[in-house]
């Protein structure tokens, strides 16, 4: 669990609600069901329209990294690699491809895989290249989906102040139903701006940092992959590894 980002998700609540109640407003004031429908269903719908299916589902599967990061450990990572190299070094290649099936990451099982059928390091440094490429664009893509929703979330609220608005003018006759009509109105504009800028643009932010981690773990891996490959010394592995820890 990632405590930085639960305590910048409640401080901004508490800020919100704590401030509307300071200036003598009530916490159910912020709530309007009708005002949320309008501004989370039009700004899921606007993502969903500009974003093709697998970057939308993989957006929806990489939410979940704001408060439960995936696992990126760089000392292990340099650990694990100089490992390879020293059991590669006593007992060759082909004495990795017991830790290339044991390996649960399937980038690093397919680099070892590539180094013990023998592939030049030129290979094996173009074939993980191109992997790491595909997977930090398609990744940076999903990440993008929540800055769109910070664009359009703000448009969706004005939208619905101008429909509780025009509500309220239909029934200026009757005033016992103006104070919803204005309230919606209202809140919706709150709902846009803060969906945008305390929820949405700060998720894609944190998001695209989370895929550069993702990223440099696995140049690492493939530095050291192609390091063995080229048969370096693990103690020269480990000295230019090291150089991503800082």
């Amino acid at each position: 669990m990632d405590l930085l980002s639960v305590i910048g998700v409640v401080l901004a609540l508490l800020a919100v609600v704590g401030g509307n109640f300071l200036e003598g407003g009530q916490a159910s004031q912020l709530f309007q069901f009708t005002a949320l429908l309008i501004v989370g269903g039009g700004t899921l719908g606007a993502a969903m329209l500009q974003t093709s299916l697998p970057v939308f589902l993989r957006a929806m599967q990489m939410a979940r990294w704001v408060f439960v990061m995936p696992p990126v450990n760089l000392e292990d990572t340099l650990e694990k690699v100089v490992n390879w190299s020293h059991m590669s070094r006593r007992e060759g290649l082909l004495a990795l491809e017991n830790a290339s099936e044991a390996e649960t990451d399937l980038f690093s099982r397919k680099g070892l895989q590539l180094l013990v059928d023998g592939n030049e390091p030129a290979a094996i440094r173009n074939v993980l290249e191109t992997e790491i490429g595909v997977m930090e664009r398609f990744e940076l893509q999903a990440a993008r989906v929540y800055e769109v929703m910070g664009g359009y979330s703000p448009t969706i609220g004005i939208l619905g102040a101008v429909m509780g608005l025009i509500h309220v003018m239909n029934n200026l006759a009757d005033p016992g139903k103006l104070g919803s009509g204005i309230a919606t109105a209202f809140v919706a504009t709150i709902y846009g701006v803060g969906f945008a800028n305390l929820l949405f643009l700060p998720m894609a932010g944190k998001l695209k940092t989370m895929v550069q981690q993702r990223v440099v773990q696995y140049e690492m891996v493939m530095e050291g992959i192609v390091s063995i490959a080229d048969g370096d010394n693990p103690r020269n592995i480990e000295s230019r590894l090291q150089s991503y820890l800082r």
